[in-house]
């Protein structure tokens, strides 16, 4: 199997490529400029060895599904399961389409709660503006369940083409930001072997409740298996309170990691650029047992470790 690291190449070869320059946002660009580009940008396949597709389900409606587009290609209990929270906990399955794609190029079946609302493939109309933090949220962590529930029924109904597929001891929860605390709120959740909050941490005991964020410090509590944060630096918003989870953490194997992209992470990068990889290699090692994908974390130089775009730390790791 290509090893996602080389994946981050084929992205920054891209990146710098002036075909795709000419795509880099200008530096006026602003932040509703910049979406309305991305929008228009084709769905990607990613880079891993089962080039993935976007598709729904009449029978998992409100989720968005990321898959290998030719399941004969994957070997039967191979296949991984990772449900996904969106920024904002927001109603549009693909607004990370980058990312979940590349992610399930590398043999996941990704579902995201939410409408297929982004790219020129969309289904649905944009979703409506909605103050931040407004309640109730457009979508919750029940969703993620939902998604769960429905992967594991298919994996056992005869006649579907995810029939005998997946692996049930290769499940995984994350999101982004919102998202992110929508899968700490179900990683109490028995059926899960990993989980990772991305750009996001939990608010405050003592702080105002937002929108979809209400889940408590104490929720920590219920995580029964190795989790890793990955934020973007001191000028992520969500910085601090990530960082106030992982030291709050004292039962589980977490591993914090830092990119310097502030709260917008790499989402809409190339394959989901460098953080897509990171996730990548972090399932890779945590569900499938990969010592290649683990050395992106572990040893005295791992690639984490001497990246100088990055730094990692551990807590409770053996």
């Amino acid at each position: 199997m290509t090893r996602t690291w080389t994946g981050l190449a084929v992205a920054a070869a891209l990146l710098a490529s002036p075909a795709v320059a000419q795509d880099n946002p200008a530096p006026e660009e602003d932040f509703a400029a910049m979406m309305a580009r991305i929008n228009l940008l084709p769905d990607t396949v990613g880079d891993g060895p089962y080039p993935s597709l976007i598709e729904l389900s009449a029978d998992l409606p409100d989720h968005v599904i990321y898959r290998p587009q030719d399941l004969s290609a994957v070997a039967p209990g191979t296949l991984g399961v990772f449900v996904w929270g969106n920024g904002g906990c927001a109603a549009d399955g693909t607004s990370s389409r980058f990312h979940l794609s590349q992610i399930a190029s590398y043999g996941y079946l990704v579902i995201a709660a939410g409408k297929w609302r982004s790219g020129p493939e969309a289904r649905e109309g944009a979703e409506a503006p909605r103050a931040i933090g407004a309640s109730p949220p457009p979508t919750t962590a029940a969703q993620l369940t939902q998604a769960l529930d429905w992967a594991l029924a298919e994996n056992a109904r005869a006649g579907s083409p995810l029939f005998g597929k997946i692996n049930e001891d290769m499940l995984a929860a994350g999101g982004f930001s919102c998202g992110g605390v929508q899968a700490l709120t179900v990683a109490g959740d028995p059926r899960l072997d990993t989980v990772v909050v991305q750009n996001s941490g939990l608010l405050p005991e003592n702080g105002p409740r937002m929108g979809g964020m209400e889940t408590g410090k104490d929720a920590l509590a219920a995580l029964h298996t190795p989790v890793i944060y990955l934020n973007g630096g001191e000028s992520d918003i969500a910085f601090a309170n990530g960082l106030d989870d992982v030291n709050r953490i004292s039962h589980v194997p977490v591993a914090w990691v830092n990119t310097p992209t502030g709260h917008g992470g790499t989402y809409h990068e190339p394959m989901g650029g460098r953080n897509a990889m990171i996730v990548v290699d972090w399932l890779e090692w945590q569900l499938r047992g990969d010592s290649a994908a683990g050395r992106t974390f572990t040893g005295a130089n791992c690639r984490l470790c001497t990246d100088p775009a990055a730094t990692i730390e551990w807590r409770n790791f053996p």
